[in-house]
């Protein structure tokens, strides 16, 4: 993954396993996911359903990263000196501690073993604002998608609620309202989003 670059970040349970199993589950996701991905990344948008997530972000400068890095290894020179890491192992890495913290606490709960998540999490470049404003409705309509509910106002556990209220958060809010134009544009786009979206930008979307 490269500094300053858009991603769609998405990844699935193994097997018929689900990722979350209660309202606690979702919250405590997003809980280490403000921990271990927001230092590295910034987020735009996110939804998180039964067995599957989807997020879209944008990776932070290298001055960023590093400035992260040094927080918790003061003896830290640069990427070169992380035992022979890149940047892009760097921000692996901490997607790697997202997944292994929220595994460790979820077999605890449950009572069970083994990995959660299906290796390698899957990351796709936005390589054009077609791509961009695609993905954004995408995200958003995925639960309809796999009829976990009707309307995308329905789905609690998603970023569209947070980029339509005034309340506190830690998505870039603004920035994705400014991109459309406006929240009653941002509406707009994802009802009428089937209509006027070019299908082939979806074509990878693997869930």
């Amino acid at each position: 993954m490269q500094a300053e670059t858009f991603y769609h970040v998405y990844n699935h349970a193994n097997g018929n396993e689900n990722l979350f199993r209660s309202d606690e589950n979702y919250h405590y996701f997003l809980r280490q996911w403000t921990k271990y991905i927001s230092p590295v990344a910034c987020t735009y948008t996110y939804c998180l359903m039964p067995n599957h997530f989807h997020f879209l972000i944008r990776i932070k400068t290298e001055e960023e990263v590093l400035a992260f890095l040094k927080m918790r290894k003061p003896t830290l020179q640069g990427f070169e000196t992380l035992g022979g890491f890149t940047f892009d192992k760097a921000i692996s890495l901490q997607f790697s501690h997202l997944f292994n913290s929220y595994t460790q606490a979820y077999n605890k709960v449950y009572e069970r073993r083994g990995s959660l998540f299906i290796p390698n999490f899957k990351r796709k470049e936005i390589n054009s604002d077609a791509y961009l404003s695609a993905i954004i409705s995408y995200i958003h309509r995925n639960p309809v998608h796999h009829g976990f509910c009707k309307q995308i106002e329905d789905w609690p556990h998603s970023s569209y609620h947070t980029l339509l209220s005034e309340k506190p958060t830690q998505i870039h809010r603004e920035e994705v309202i400014e991109w459309f134009g406006s929240r009653k544009d941002l509406v707009n786009f994802h009802r009428h989003m089937p209509q006027i979206a070019d299908k082939s930008l979806l074509i990878d979307f693997e869930c």
